[in-house]
């Protein structure tokens, strides 16, 4: 693409395609500027559903930049009929040009307002798409990349890092875009005018340029560094909130408020090093903006007085350094925007590049009609390439049997039952259910057809009745009265204030214990799994709850394939089987008479447990 310019005696040639793209090149002679140019580009397909708003909202960004760049010419035509003394008709032709400028005006509004509006309004769904996609994507990681991973980071990135994307994808395309305009067509104005006078003007930008590059790469790593501090905040307040009993109970709020001070103390000393980049940035143009006035002035004011310039010409090239320098400043203004709004999308795709290490094969099938035989063959387990945590695990359970883990803490009994559902990959060996590889199953389908009461009982913000009915889509009440009642809950609900619209708490704050066990076994019963996984889910309830809890999980794992991690003993001993799990692996097997019979290691875990 080629523009052709002929002037008097100058002849200009530019190659805009070839002036961007190397423009890009050198930008990405850097790693940093290869990586950012990318993602770029991966970003851009978000703006695929809104392209024509994209393009209406572009439009009207040229057509607000119309004012600006017709002013000076109008101001130089009335200076120039009156320096001629052609004042004849002159109040008329101003007239006139000031009613086009008024015109123009009116349409710059009218622009202005569309992109404040619409444009505001595709950056937020821009902001929307991209959280959905991100939410998706984290709930299918397994359960390992939350090991490692702070909560309150991942907050951070779907509430502080999409909202900069979402002011960086409505305002980066119309700021810069204007003012490519503005300087284009700002340059091929004056090079018409006096295109010496318009080379030295513009010779300055490169230099501009080159300030800009120096301080942008300290302040992507500041504003980066500033991001990962802001995550560092909101985990130390959702640490500190969550455990606001332990906090008070300890009374080590002054503890938890000095920690804050700490963290909040050090995002100001990150924001203060990324805003000092800042102010060089701004400095540096500021000073080239007084530099190319200086310029235009003293060189402008030889040319006229040789003749090459007339006062009017000058006066359209300040005005015109005006509409330039206020473009530049604009960019300037949105520079920092454009870092954060890229950091956001840096942090963004970190996350949507970590592939999930726990995904359905081809041929895998969806299972029914579960009959709940579960077979371990040689099942080795590390977290991480680490040391094993367990090793060459071989048992069988039948359907409708029950069978018991026992064993010292930290020896695999939680880890060995969260490979049924596949909450972790195995290393190596194989995991059957009625003779099929988990791993040849869907995990939709494995999963739908496993049920989880756990220790700690995870009641999410709403009410009763649809925490119960978390375990079935469309539940009726009529079900969700039904599961309570079988799981024994029925009647401390009836009590409640509100029945089943009672609102829990977060986190099912305003239960107790023994009460959210009963609601998440509720949930089971709706949910109806042939697999059914306890972990020690009594071991935190006072004796009565317990007695209650406990006869709504032997009724609920009635005729159902069960596995029951227990630290409290007296609650397996009618278990069908019992596997004693330590470092060294399944060490004994039987059934509670069998295995006291044998004085072995579960005779010594008993006898210390009745004492």
């Amino acid at each position: 693409m080629y523009f052709t310019f002929s002037f008097d005696r100058y002849y200009v040639k530019i190659n805009i395609m070839y002036f961007f793209r190397s423009v890009f090149e050198k930008l990405a002679k850097t790693k940093k500027s290869k990586a950012d140019y990318s993602l770029f580009f991966r970003f851009l397909h978000y703006y695929k559903p809104y392209k024509l708003i994209l393009a209406v909202d572009l439009t009207c960004a040229a057509l607000s930049t119309v004012c600006e760049i017709v002013f000076p010419l109008i101001v130089r035509h009335i200076t120039q009929s009156a320096q001629a003394g052609r004042f004849e008709g002159l109040l008329k032709t101003v007239a006139i040009l000031c009613g086009l400028y008024l015109l123009l005006r009116i349409v710059d509004t009218a622009a202005n307002y569309y992109m404040a509006y619409t444009g505001h309004v595709m950056g937020a769904k821009i902001e929307a798409d991209m959280r959905g996609d991100l939410f998706s994507h984290i709930l299918r990681l397994p359960f390992s990349y939350f090991d490692d991973v702070k909560i309150g980071d991942l907050m951070s990135r779907m509430t502080n890092d999409l909202f900069d994307i979402t002011e960086f994808s409505h305002h980066c395309p119309e700021e810069y875009f204007i003012a490519a305009i503005k300087i284009t067509i700002a340059f091929i104005v004056l090079s018409f005018i006096n295109l010496p006078l318009t080379l030295i003007m513009f010779a300055l930008l490169p230099f501009m340029a080159l300030s800009a590059i120096v301080f942008r790469k300290k302040m992507t790593r500041a504003f980066k560094k500033s991001r990962v501090q802001i995550g560092v905040i909101n985990s130390g307040l959702e640490d500190s909130l969550s455990g606001i009993r332990v906090v008070k109970s300890f009374t080590n709020e002054d503890k938890e408020i000095d920690r804050f001070e700490q963290n909040n103390s050090n995002f100001v000393n990150i924001k203060a090093e990324a805003y000092r980049y800042m102010a060089g940035f701004q400095g540096g143009i500021r000073f080239f903006d007084g530099l190319m006035y200086i310029l235009v002035v003293l060189i402008g004011t030889a040319f006229m007085v040789k003749g090459t310039v007339q006062s009017a010409d000058l006066i359209a090239f300040l005005l015109y350094i005006g509409t330039l320098l206020t473009s530049v400043r604009r960019i300037v203004e949105f520079t920092e925007q454009f870092q954060r709004g890229m950091t956001g999308i840096e942090r963004f795709y970190e996350i949507i590049d970590k592939e999930p290490d726990l995904v359905d094969k081809e041929g895998v099938v969806d299972i029914g009609d579960v009959h709940g035989d579960i077979t371990f063959n040689n099942v080795t387990f590390s977290y991480n390439d680490m040391e094993n945590v367990l090793e060459n695990i071989t048992f069988e359970v039948k359907k409708g049997d029950s069978a018991a883990f026992v064993g010292p803490s930290g020896g695999g009994k939680t880890t060995l039952c969260n490979l049924i559902p596949r909450f972790y990959e195995i290393t190596h060996g194989k995991i059957f259910i009625d003779g099929t590889d988990i791993r040849d199953i869907s995990l939709s389908s494995l999963r739908k057809n496993v049920g989880i009461v756990q220790q700690d009982v995870y009641l999410f913000g709403g009410t009763v009745a649809e925490n119960i009915a978390y375990g079935k889509r469309g539940a009726t009440l009529f079900e969700i009265e039904d599961a309570a009642k079988r799981a024994g809950a029925h009647e401390f609900i009836s009590s409640l204030e509100n029945g089943y619209d009672t609102y829990v708490g977060e986190r099912g704050v305003k239960l107790s214990g023994g009460q959210k066990q009963r609601i998440s076994i509720a949930r089971l019963f709706l949910k109806n799994p042939p697999i059914l996984i306890l972990d020690e889910a009594t071991s935190a309830l006072d004796n009565e709850s317990e007695k209650i809890v406990q006869s709504s999980l032997e009724l609920l794992a009635k005729n159902r394939t069960t596995f029951t991690i227990a630290h409290r003993l007296t609650t397996i001993r009618g278990a069908s089987v019992i596997f004693v799990l330590t470092d060294d692996g399944i060490v004994e097997t039987g059934t509670h008479e069998e295995l006291l019979k044998k004085g072995g290691q579960y005779e010594k875990l008993y006898s210390l447990y009745s004492k």
